[in-house]
């Protein structure tokens, strides 16, 4: 045991194009480039897909996103973004995107189905169905789709969404008896099991379709009508001017996005610690009872560059709903780290000397045990179990909470950290709340406790899905339950080992 200490973790830096360093990914992309500008560069072929009147209004967003685009009010957390050419020195090929037409009147027909399953898979099906078609007949190639969605899919296409009651409520579904009998009906087999299969995915626009191509490899990025046409849609002047504020911000996200999308990194880490591997440990019920143990695992792998992969493991009683903990079997958990292990090597020609291994919860000694088999003679490795605290809040004499990167250094094995607060850089904190640590564990193996710090900090600035200056929880957890939710979001989803671009 030791005295609690307070230290504070300098924030890390990132690298950009020609190693050049910053730390906020804006201004090293502004300045310097992003880290793969040598080999992802000029033009680059996008695909449209969804409603005539929304593909017109997403090609002139494109068209926009190629000039600069100013924050109203001089924000420095909300900079202005120079075009997508200047900061990425890519460019659309306008003359060749193929555009895929998305009914907006067959949309509107499955608004109305009341059964949600049946709402959601057929509203699946009409972007999937057309987007396979496209990828068979192996027309001009694309590397990024964009599904392009009305406000109703995003508003009634989430879990728990329910249309309002009317006279033209459409009630075609199947009752839960009748989705899970084996019975053959006489007359309306073949319909019955086409209305089935709906209950076989999840209720979740977004997750059913990223499941749905991941066979496919099929690359896509899912924009809102609202977000890039609020001015032809919104009558409120008020309402306008506050959602302008944050154009640049919506600009910087959605093209780091697409870069990252289109193969190339758009930074990494600054501070790489070589041959350094970090494992977040995935974990996802197959189904919302309690009782039932069944839940899928899979483990996401993120490499010194920051750049990752993700694994899928084997559906199985993991889940106890005692304790609430997740705990592979060791033959399970041998495997899941032995191909990601092998991976690596793939990718690099030896093994890493450390792998950190992040979870939510605990390590029992069966599955470690499995973990020790994999690495063993190639690697060492530690469990590291990171959480959300909310029982303590640190404040101080100051107008604004705790600086991101304190750490509360509790004993050998134990530290809080604090990933949200005050950024000397923006002068300000981002969010009203005082912020909650994150506890951070060392709960099998051996290192130092403030490095995994360090490396976890470092960890919150990797997410390519959007440009900000850093996430309350590492990229390890950060998309933990997203990519479980898509490996879970349908009945035996398959997708093989894929980068992380296809989840995101």
């Amino acid at each position: 045991m030791i005295d609690p200490e307070l230290k504070y973790i300098r924030e890390p830096f990132l690298t950009f194009n020609n190693g050049q360093k910053a730390i906020d990914p804006r201004d090293g992309l502004m300045l310097f480039g992003p880290f793969s500008q040598k080999k992802i560069k000029g033009q680059r072929n996008i695909g449209l897909i969804g409603p005539e009147l929304l593909r017109k209004r997403m090609l002139e967003y494109l068209k926009k996103l190629h000039s600069p685009i100013v924050n109203p009010d001089s924000s420095i957390a909300r900079p202005n973004f120079p075009g997508l050419e200047p900061i990425f020195d890519i460019y659309v090929n306008f003359d060749n995107i193929p555009q895929i037409e998305v009914s907006q009147n067959e949309i509107d027909k499955y608004l109305k189905y009341k059964d949600s399953h049946q709402r959601v898979h057929n509203w699946t099906n009409l972007y999937v169905d057309k987007l396979k078609q496209y990828a068979d007949n192996e027309e001009s190639p694309v590397d990024v789709w964009l599904i392009v969605i009305p406000e109703c899919i995003f508003q009634y296409g989430r879990p728990n969404s329910k249309i309002p009651n009317s006279d033209d409520v459409v009630t075609e579904g199947l009752s839960v008896s009748q989705r899970n009998t084996s019975q053959l009906d006489m007359f309306f087999q073949e319909e019955n099991d086409q209305l089935k299969e709906a209950y076989e995915f999840e209720i979740n626009f977004h997750n059913q379709i990223k499941a749905k191509v991941l066979p496919d490899k099929i690359i896509t990025q899912i924009i809102r009508d609202s977000k890039i046409s609020y001015e032809e849609l919104w009558d409120d002047p008020v309402k306008i001017d506050a959602e302008r504020k944050f154009d640049s911000a919506k600009a910087w996200n959605i093209t780091t996005a697409l870069y990252y999308k289109f193969g190339g990194l758009p930074w990494k880490l600054g501070d790489v610690r070589e041959n350094v591997c970090y494992l977040g440990l995935v974990y996802k019920k197959t189904d919302a009872n309690e009782k039932n143990k069944n839940a899928c695992c899979a483990a996401q792998m993120f490499l010194d560059s920051g750049d990752g992969m993700v694994f899928r493991g084997n559906v199985g009683p993991w889940w106890n709903p005692k304790t609430s903990e997740f705990h592979l079997s060791k033959k399970d958990a041998t495997a899941i780290i032995s191909q990601s292990l092998e991976s690596f090597y793939n990718n690099s020609g030896h093994y890493p000397q450390e792998v950190f291994i992040h979870a939510k919860t605990y390590f029992d000694d069966i599955e470690w045990e499995g973990f020790e088999e994999a690495a063993k003679g190639k690697c060492k490795i530690v469990g590291v179990r990171i959480r959300e605290n909310n029982t303590f809040k640190l404040y101080r004499q100051h107008q604004y909470c705790v600086p991101r990167g304190m750490m509360l250094h509790f004993d050998d094995k134990k530290a809080y950290l604090w990933t949200k607060g005050f950024i000397p850089r923006f002068q300000t904190q981002i969010g009203l709340e005082t912020p909650n640590p994150l506890e951070v564990a060392i709960t099998r193996g051996e290192a130092d406790i403030e490095i995994v710090c360090k490396d976890i900090l470092g960890l919150t600035k990797l997410n390519y899905n959007t440009c900000i200056y850093g996430d309350g929880v590492p990229v390890t957890l950060k998309f933990a339950e997203a990519v479980g939710e898509i490996l879970t979001s349908g009945k035996d989803v398959k997708g093989g080992v894929l980068p992380f671009k296809h989840y995101i």
